[in-house]
């Protein structure tokens, strides 16, 4: 094997999962400043939700996806109560399908809705999913969902490692939302940053996202070097 093709080996793998109303190609576009960051580190692959949701009238079509509804006639709140998930299923089998055919992944990177479907990833891998096999994730704007048939996801301890980022003026999920999901997490870290609803990539925030990537970097080069 090549040393270039060493090099690629030794980076964390990371699925990044988009926002509502988002797809693959505008969530990488809106993490350019977080990706020259953590380029040191990581090899990123973004994928789009199956559920596409539907333009306001008037409004052009962008290809926004989400990643499940929170009324049957698909749309989505947050903040919304309800007893329906349309769609949930649908994504779920989607990134079982990516994590076989684009895998494997060593971590998950997601955002906003994204964020909060990324947990319920994590807490079905810790009630024993073999489905979505990673290491850590990276939750932005992250939220617990106010579906009630997503309770069972909440019920148990979530022991998945976790960094979860979050402004203090977030304006779509309050901060109040993300923070409501920490008592959920075994051992979560925490990056709050002052700004809204996005991606923080900063001089403040870089050293954070780079000391927590480090740490399984090295990981992944130890079990890659005994696996030699």
């Amino acid at each position: 094997m090549s040393s270039s093709a060493n090099a690629a080996s030794d980076k964390l793998k990371i699925l990044c999962i988009h926002g509502y109303r988002q797809n693959a190609q505008i969530f990488r576009e809106r993490t350019g400043a977080l990706r020259k960051i953590i380029k040191k580190y990581t090899e990123l692959v973004f994928i789009s939700a199956p559920n596409k949701v539907q333009p306001a009238e008037g409004e052009e079509d962008l290809d926004q996806r989400g990643w499940w509804f929170s009324t049957t006639d698909h749309t989505f709140k947050a903040s919304q109560a309800c007893e329906v998930d349309p769609g949930l299923q649908e994504s779920l089998t989607t990134v079982a399908e990516a994590f076989k055919e684009l895998g494997p992944f060593d971590g998950v990177l997601a955002f906003s809705q994204g964020a909060a479907f990324a947990a319920i990833l994590c807490a079905l891998q810790s009630q024993g999913d073999t489905r979505f096999p990673f290491k850590f994730a990276v939750l932005v704007a992250s939220f617990r969902s106010l579906s009630s048939s997503h309770a069972a996801f909440y019920a148990n301890p979530i022991d998945c490692p976790t960094l979860h980022v979050f402004g203090d003026t977030d304006g779509v999920i309050p901060k109040e939302s993300s923070e409501g999901l920490l008592p959920l997490f075994v051992n979560p870290q925490v990056l709050n940053h002052p700004g809204g609803h996005f991606v923080p990539a900063s001089s403040p925030q870089k050293k954070v996202y780079l000391d927590f990537l480090e740490h399984w970097y090295k990981k992944k080069q130890e079990e890659n070097s005994i696996s030699k």
